[in-house]
């Protein structure tokens, strides 16, 4: 049975140790390398590239949003998380519009760790209740009626929530797992998931515009 690779890159070395345990700890996942900055994880990334890269964003030679680019682009079979203290708008809009296909912040419980990695690699997109509202508002606001003066069909690139994807971000924001809001909306488990990926899909579209 073949392991998910993972690399870690997190400049706290408490922490960064912390990961590597829970990594190593599953038989389910190997480590491949863990990196203290970004340069460690360029070079760490030139020796192969990892299934899952788990990433902080304030790093001490960069930010992490250059480095999920970079690894996008370079290795585009790889999934990318963020782990990290910054819940506010801009990082988290500018990490998804980067590649980040999962975003959850530090003081998620460890136990839960190896399962969302898991879950990004089936083709998830892990995302911390406090995240979902994060995105829940910033939605909310888009849609916000306001004065028009764009040529008509212009916003068609917006892409802004359905009604289902608005109930299902609005139910993680306050604490439901996926497989709780699949009972509450009697769909299967799958069904939240490619919810959840088409808000990132839309949030990345949004951003750029």
């Amino acid at each position: 049975m073949s392991t998910t690779t993972v690399m870690v890159v997190e400049d706290d070395a408490a922490l960064l140790a912390r990961f590597c345990s829970i990594v190593a700890q599953s038989p389910e996942l190997s480590l491949l390398a863990a990196a203290g900055d970004i340069a460690s994880a360029r070079q760490a990334l030139q020796g192969g590239a990892p299934d899952v890269l788990l990433t902080d964003l304030g790093l001490p030679d960069g930010n992490g949003i250059d480095l999920i680019r970079e690894t996008g682009a370079r290795h585009p079979a790889t999934d990318i998380m963020v782990v990290t203290v910054f819940g506010d708008e801009r990082h988290v809009v500018d990490s998804i519009a980067a590649g980040a296909t999962g975003y959850i912040l530090k003081d998620t419980p460890p136990e839960e760790f190896v399962g969302l990695i898991l879950q990004l690699r089936a083709g998830g997109s892990p995302i911390s209740p406090a995240i979902a509202r994060q995105l829940l508002r910033r939605m909310r606001s888009a849609e916000a009626p306001a004065p028009d003066t764009t040529p008509a069909g212009a916003h068609g690139a917006e892409r802004l929530l359905s009604a289902r994807e608005s109930e299902v971000l609005g139910l993680i924001a306050k604490g439901f797992n996926f497989a709780e809001i699949a009972r509450l909306l009697a769909v299967s488990p799958h069904t939240i998931t490619a919810h959840v990926k088409k808000i990132y899909q839309k949030l990345a579209v949004h951003s750029r515009g």
